[in-house]
C-alpha cells in the first residue's frame, strides 16, 4: 500500500472510531465580525441540539486554533477539555479563540471588556442561532468569566443577545482588570448560573467572595449557585488541574450545567 493511501485509511479509521465513541466531529469556522477582522472557533454540532453554548477559556484566551483544528495553547483548560461532554448533553458548542486582530502574545488580555469583543461574540451568537435555531448561552471559566459576564451586561436587552449565562470559577477580585462583581451586573436580565469549587485556591477566585457576586445578579429572572466539592488539586491553584478547574469533577459539573440550561 502506498504511503498516501495508508494515511487516508488511518484518517478514515480515526473518524469512524470517534463516531463509534459518540464524539461529535469538530470543524474550524471563521466568520467576519468587524471590518477586516474574523472570529475563529471550533464548532461541534450536537445531533439533535436542545441549546448551543459559546465557551470562553481562561488565561489569555489565545487558543491559537489552526485551520486543521489543532490548538497551540489551552488543551487542558476546563471548558476546552470538556467540550465533547457538553455535546453529549445535547448542546452544540462553539469554542472561541482570540479574534484575528488579537493573535499575538497578549491575546485577549485587556480585550475581554471591550466593545470589539462584544461585536465579535454577537456575530457568533447570530451564526449559532442560524445554524441551530435554539437558545444560545455563554459559558466562561476563570478569566473567561470576564468575557462572558461583560458581554451579557452589554447584550442582555438587545436583539441578538444570549439566552443565558454560566460563570464557572469566576474572577471575584482582580488588580489587573475589572473583576466580575465590579461590572454592572444589574443590567443582566437573562438566567445566570454560577458554579464554584468551595476550595478554589486561586487568589482571584476565593469562595468567600461569592456572596457579593450573587447579590449583584438581582436583575436575573433565575439565578443559582452550585457549590462543587471534592475532586483533586494538583500544581498551581489557578490552573486547570487544581480545584479551580474542577479536576476529577468534570462530568458532574458539565451534567449540572447542562441540566440547568435545559430546565423547563
Amino acid at each position: 500500500m502506498r504511503r498516501v493511501d495508508a494515511i487516508i485509511v488511518v484518517a478514515v479509521c480515526l473518524v469512524l472510531w470517534r463516531v463509534s465513541l459518540g464524539e461529535a466531529s469538530e470543524r474550524v469556522v471563521d466568520i467576519p465580525t468587524r471590518p477586516g477582522v474574523t472570529q475563529r472557533f471550533l464548532y461541534l454540532a450536537a445531533e439533535h441540539p436542545k441549546a448551543a453554548v459559546i465557551l470562553f477559556a481562561g488565561g489569555h484566551g489565545g487558543l491559537e486554533i489552526s485551520p486543521e483544528g489543532g490548538m497551540g495553547w489551552g488543551k487542558g483548560n476546563f471548558l476546552v477539555r470538556t467540550r465533547q461532554q457538553f455535546v453529549e448533553q445535547g448542546l452544540s458548542v462553539a469554542l472561541v479563540d482570540a479574534p484575528s486582530d488579537r493573535q499575538r502574545k497578549a491575546f485577549t488580555g485587556g480585550f475581554r471588556q471591550r466593545p470589539e469583543h462584544v461585536a465579535d461574540i454577537k456575530a457568533v451568537i447570530a451564526w449559532l442561532k442560524q445554524q441551530n435555531n435554539v437558545p444560545v448561552w455563554l459559558i466562561g471559566t476563570s478569566r473567561g468569566t470576564q468575557s462572558a459576564a461583560f458581554i451579557a451586561t452589554q447584550l442582555s436587552v438587545v436583539e441578538g443577545c444570549p439566552d443565558g449565562l454560566v460563570l464557572t470559577s469566576t474572577i471575584l477580585s482582580d488588580t489587573k482588570e475589572r473583576s466580575v462583581p465590579e461590572m454592572p451586573l444589574e443590567k443582566i436580565s437573562i438566567p445566570v448560573l454560577v458554579v464554584h469549587h468551595e476550595r478554589d485556591g486561586c487568589e482571584n477566585c476565593s469562595y468567600r467572595d461569592i456572596s457579593f457576586l450573587m447579590k449583584k445578579l438581582n436583575g436575573a429572572p433565575r439565578k443559582e449557585l452550585i457549590t462543587v466539592t471534592g475532586g483533586a488539586s494538583q500544581g498551581d491553584p489557578c490552573e486547570a488541574s487544581a480545584y479551580h478547574g474542577f479536576n476529577g469533577r468534570e462530568k458532574e459539573v458539565v451534567g449540572k450545567i447542562a441540566e440547568w440550561i435545559l430546565f423547563k
